[in-house]
């Protein structure tokens, strides 16, 4: 277990560096320059300096060292399009909005999802069954942008005006209050939670039900409910676990569709933001800081592959 751990810590590193890497000359790739439009009524001293500021003065090699030796301190620099903040400054004050958004979405539309996965995997050929999956197509074909301005015509400024149109609960409302703001945007994120969950847990069970073992099972006298709680939804969860951690991390960093179109001042905001304004500094910052939880979270979901199957190893396959 150590020695995984190691490696994997090891591996960890390298992939975070090549994507500070690949990002950093993608944006160097770009046409243009993040300073124009704030130099252009400068003095050509002035505009010297704003460009010494951020290291534009530099060859672009020069630049990726100086990148780079931040990376490794986790000083990504000031920001050009925000000028006074940085990458954790604006995490600190904007990632806890996105946060709570996405773990309200996840938690919904995972629980929704898995449940009609169940109804669709023990009513096969049915009604039920074939409700599920039109929903499913259904939610998974219609973008988010589309729900939000319906939901937002329907419960907010048109039909019905029971929920606010833009806005989110601040302060000491943060996580426990302010629930009228979030109905909507939680509803317009969550739909995409349900599709995805519900026809990979129906499919899973689908071929969980049709193992020799399920037949042992039945033929040994034990009840359904028994059945399905001990044998198939357990199995079944293998490959839930393998979609979780996207989901984890799409929650963590926010929905930015959804936050644009209620005006939620979230992390959406600044990244869109600041891959317009090609600021490296946010840009790459927050890029590494998505990479290094997609890996924490495949890292835990390793781990937790050993409890919902004993048979699985994190060496050598299973036993």
């Amino acid at each position: 277990m150590l020695k995984y751990t190691i490696e994997r810590f090891l591996a960890m590193i390298l992939t975070l560096f090549i994507i500070a890497t690949a990002t950093f000359f993608l944006l160097q790739a770009v046409p243009g320059d993040p300073l124009v439009a704030k130099t252009e009524r400068l003095s050509a001293e002035q505009r010297d300096r704003m460009y010494a500021k951020y290291g534009l003065d530099k060859p672009v090699m020069e630049r990726y060292i100086i990148t780079m030796k931040g990376f490794l301190v986790g000083d990504f620099g000031e920001s050009i399009t925000f000028p006074g903040q940085t990458v954790w400054s604006i995490a600190h004050e904007k990632l806890p909005i996105s946060a709570r958004l996405g773990i309200q979405q996840m938690l919904l539309g995972i629980t929704v999802g898995l449940a009609l996965g169940i109804i669709a995997a023990m009513k096969k050929g049915s009604w039920p069954d074939y409700v599920v999956i039109t929903l499913s197509i259904l939610l998974i074909s219609i973008p988010n942008l589309v729900f939000g301005l319906m939901l937002q015509y329907l419960f907010a400024g048109g039909v019905w005006k029971v929920f606010p149109t833009i806005g989110w609960p601040e302060g000491s409302e943060l996580w426990t209050g302010g629930w009228e703001y979030t109905i909507l945007p939680t509803l317009t994120g969550c739909f995409g939670y349900i599709a995805s969950y519900a026809r990979l847990l129906k499919t899973s069970m689908l071929d969980v039900i049709n193992q020799d073992y399920i037949m042992t099972a039945e033929s040994k006298g034990l009840s359904q409910r028994k059945i399905i709680f001990r044998h198939v939804l357990r199995n079944s969860f293998i490959p839930v676990l393998t979609n979780l951690p996207m989901s984890v991390v799409m929650c963590i960093t926010g929905s930015f569709f959804v936050e644009r179109i209620f005006s939620i001042p979230g992390i959406g905001m600044y990244y869109t933001t600041a891959v317009q304004g090609r600021d490296l500094a946010v840009v790459l910052g927050w890029t590494v800081l998505i990479a290094a939880m997609m890996i924490i979270v495949i890292y835990i979901t390793d781990i937790l592959y050993t409890l919902v199957d004993p048979r699985i190893r994190l060496r050598g396959g299973k036993r």
